[in-house]
């Protein structure tokens, strides 16, 4: 029987780190290669198998998991931050790194970070986070154009300088300076790049949304639309990646984590380290189902409110009822039903119940 080896891998854009662990823990060896697929790989073949790699989350870990993945038995892409032994023990070196990783690797004491099995979907995955890239560049100059108009009295917001006639008559109302009228001239120029830009990536993200069928089914969920849709089937990727409804609400920002320690209070807080982008769509979208009105999840915000929680929690409990049964509709494939929202899932009776109950009939 042949015994497992461990290879750690620290990467950078130009060398590689490799070090490879026996199964009792003990360092068998350690080079530099090039951060190339055949360098890598090259590497990694003159290692007998069973052959566990293990490397950090980063620009390149998606590349080189995916090319590396057919030559081994396992890859592992984990989550830097938890890798606490790394950046505190000892000394900080790049040899050190890549050994102490398969270490790691070796105790099962990784976390591991989720990637798409397809380049498809990763492609698709970026295109989506360039959407909102542009969405926020857009945003981000109109302020700065809000922000120039109001230092000099002219109090407006985006709407007033979107349209090209309007803009004139904002001029007309600023100091006679030429350099200031240069400065807002070239704002708007960038102002209407970046319009433009988000302009033919919706689009373009609305043509490929189309081509999805469990997207085609989010898009009748109230104040779900195809960017919010999208957004929710790529940085998802697949249902079956959660256990439970309550470890999709702490990846999506929406779920509690406690901690307590010894004989101190239960301390209750929001799960901070999230998918931010998921949180803001999934609360957007909360919101636009409730100002909507006659659906299910208004219906459940007003209920919360009557319960007495405050705005706040009642839109957070919106949202996850929502992320719930976006969920549920993918891993079954079904269609929404309005009239099962909120309604809790059947509870199985315990089978000395069931005697119980037949002995008293």
């Amino acid at each position: 029987m042949r015994h497992p080896h461990y290879v750690g891998l620290d990467v950078h854009c130009r060398f590689t780190q490799v070090a490879v662990i026996s199964e009792s823990g003990h360092l068998l060896r350690q080079q530099e290669c090039p951060t190339t697929i055949p360098a890598i790989v090259q590497a990694l073949e003159s290692v007998r198998r069973p052959l566990s790699v293990a490397l950090e989350e980063g620009p390149l870990a998606d590349w080189i998991s995916r090319n590396v993945a057919p030559h081994v038995d396992e890859v592992t892409v984990c989550d830097p931050r938890r890798n606490q032994l790394i950046a505190k023990d000892s000394d900080k070196d790049d040899s050190l790194d890549a050994g102490k990783l398969a270490q790691l690797l070796r105790g099962g004491f990784l976390k591991p970070v989720h990637h798409a099995d397809s380049l498809a979907r990763v492609i698709f995955k970026q295109h989506v986070a360039l959407y909102h890239d542009c969405v926020r560049q857009r945003v981000r100059t109109a302020n700065r154009i809000v922000g120039l108009l109001s230092r000099h009295g002219v109090c407006v917001r985006e709407k007033a300088f979107s349209q090209h006639r309007n803009r004139q008559g904002l001029i007309s109302r600023l100091p006679a300076h030429p350099v200031l009228h240069k400065d807002l001239k070239l704002l708007w120029q960038a102002y209407d790049l970046s319009a433009d830009h988000v302009t033919a990536m919706r689009r373009r993200l609305k043509h490929l949304a189309l081509q999805e069928e469990p997207i085609r089914r989010f898009v009748f969920l109230p104040g779900v639309k195809w960017i919010r849709a999208a957004t929710f089937y790529a940085y998802i990727d697949t249902p079956e990646r959660f256990a439970s409804k309550q470890k999709l609400w702490k990846y999506a920002g929406l779920g509690l984590q406690r901690r307590q320690s010894g004989s101190r209070k239960q301390r209750v807080s929001l799960a901070h380290r999230a998918n931010r982008m998921l949180k803001y769509v999934l609360l957007g979208a909360a919101r636009s189902a409730v100002v909507r009105g006659n659906n299910p999840f208004a219906s459940q915000y007003r209920t919360w409110l009557a319960k007495g929680k405050p705005p706040a929690v009642a839109l957070r409990n919106t949202a996850r009822s929502l992320a719930t049964t976006l969920w549920a509709m993918w891993k079954s494939g079904a269609s929404f039903r309005p009239d099962v929202v909120g309604v809790p899932p059947p509870q199985e009776i315990p089978v000395k119940q069931i005697k119980r109950e037949k002995g008293r009939i």
